[in-house]
């Protein structure tokens, strides 16, 4: 009699499990469904190699765009990928067809080569992050 109790209780069990896979598998072809597109701004560059550069004298970097879009665009945040890099932005709305800036500065530490990024978010629907690169070599 217990072996039967268990049973029904397993079966039991394990229907709902599959009830509960289905639902997720609908929820996750309405993810992929979601049009995800990239920044309509134009960046003038997404990576810069500083070279060779000296360690602990900062150097930096201006990464400009324009916007392209027909709408007013805000840069929501801009997060570098660790405590070496500083990032500055332009913090107004930039209108269509006008210009802005993100600038990158890293200090060095340490010797080696580095390769760092720089995360920039906007006020734009629908599109992913754009990631910027600075790499080099500190001797």
């Amino acid at each position: 009699m217990k072996t039967l109790k268990l049973t029904i209780v397993a079966l039991f069990i394990s229907t709902l499990s599959f009830a509960q896979t289905n639902e997720a598998k609908a929820m996750a072809v309405q993810t992929v469904e979601k049009p995800v597109t990239n920044s309509l701004m134009k960046w003038e560059s997404e990576t810069h190699d500083f070279g060779d550069i000296e360690k602990g004298k900062p150097v930096t970097y201006e990464f400009s765009f324009v916007n392209t879009t027909k709408e007013t665009v805000l840069l929501t945040n801009v997060k570098p990928s660790c405590g070496c890099t500083a990032a500055n932005y332009t913090k107004t709305p930039i209108k269509p067809g006008e210009k802005g800036i993100v600038e990158a500065t890293y200090n060095a530490a340490a010797p080696g080569n580095f390769h760092k990024t720089i995360t920039v978010t906007t006020n734009e629907e629908g599109t992913t992050p754009k990631v910027l690169i600075i790499k080099g070599s500190v001797k």
